[in-house]
């Protein structure tokens, strides 16, 4: 165990922001164990490309934090190859559609190797990545695809949407003994929050309610649980209380949680950024039918983007994406 010693970015109650929560967690991942190293493309001197590692080249050197060449399918590979041998790697990928290109490493050896081997062989390793749309970067970098990896046998799916999460969720991750998948949504990294003292551990099995309601249950993730909240707030102004539940973890989902929900409040609204065709947020309307159809008072909404690559004009983006009025406007929808 490493016995570096470093100060503390932030007091634990401080405020902090989504980018600084997750580096001190990265922080504390590679102080913690020496088994643990960061590696991507431009982790190191550049600090990522979201600024995330900033410093910790500089903390923890070059054997612990790594630049890779521009190969996602060579290093997400080293990374597998690592986590077999032992080691505890922490793979970035710069943006999610990036990760099309490690897609073979990922799908076919990283969730299948456990299986493939009986049980012999396990890859503890953690993928990090940007996702999500909203910050005018067009179709090729604003992609929503946490629902096609959610679809793998074998992996974990993450997406913390508050500072809470982001801080603590990837010591979980690192204790996982199979492959997780990290999403971070790209408009949530200059978020700001304080950080709960009370909160040491995030169960990565459990969804969290992040708003009580009796009248519809909105379920959603990531980038959009805080629009959520605020179509939330808009709603409690014409007394309609709205149960907000943020999914956390989406495979396996915590049916336990939103399904439960949706039997106290008989109404139910799906966000989801992802396209609406073959989305998670199908999957997850099948779910509440299936259990807990005679408890439905309405039929499931779902809000999803637009059928349409993502496009740059921040108007049209806008336009294309979950927005707080359209949830505000579903949840009228089903409980009128």
């Amino acid at each position: 165990m490493s016995t570096r010693t470093r100060p503390r970015a932030h007091p634990v109650d401080d405020t902090t922001t989504y980018r600084e929560a997750l580096r001190e967690g990265l922080r504390e991942a590679l102080t913690a164990d020496d088994r643990v190293f960061l590696m991507g493309e431009d982790v190191g001197r550049y600090g990522g490309c979201f600024g995330v590692s900033l410093g910790l080249l500089e903390e923890f050197g070059p054997d612990r934090v790594r630049d890779t060449p521009l190969s996602e399918s060579a290093f997400v590979g080293a990374g597998i190859g690592a986590a077999l041998a032992g080691m505890r790697p922490i793979v970035e990928i710069m943006t999610v559609n990036f990760s099309l290109l490690a897609l073979d490493q990922i799908l076919n050896n990283a969730a299948t190797l456990r299986h493939m081997s009986g049980g012999q062989l396990g890859v503890p390793l953690v993928i990090r990545m940007t996702t999500g749309a909203g910050r005018q970067l067009a179709a090729q970098h604003s992609h929503s695809l946490e629902g096609w990896y959610a679809h793998i046998p074998g992996l974990r799916v993450l997406a913390p949407a508050t500072v809470d999460d982001a801080r603590h969720m990837l010591s979980a991750a690192l204790a996982d003994p199979d492959p997780v998948m990290f999403f971070e949504h790209g408009s949530l990294y200059n978020a700001a929050g304080r950080l709960d003292p009370a909160v040491h551990h995030v169960d990565l099995d459990r969804a969290a309610v992040r708003r009580e309601g009796t009248d519809v249950t909105v379920v959603a993730y990531g980038g959009c649980v805080s629009k959520a909240l605020e179509a939330a707030e808009e709603l409690a102004g014409e007394g309609i209380s709205a149960e907000v539940v943020d999914l956390r973890t989406l495979r396996p989902l915590d049916d336990v949680t939103f399904v439960g929900s949706v039997r106290r409040t008989h109404r139910a609204v799906v966000v989801d950024e992802g396209w609406r065709s073959g989305s998670l947020s199908a999957e997850i309307e099948s779910r509440i039918c299936e259990q807990a159809f005679f408890e439905l008072d309405a039929p499931v909404e779902r809000v999803c983007s637009a059928e349409v690559p993502i496009p740059y004009a921040r108007r049209l983006e806008e336009a294309a994406l979950p927005q707080p009025a359209g949830i505000a406007a579903a949840a009228r929808r089903v409980v009128s």
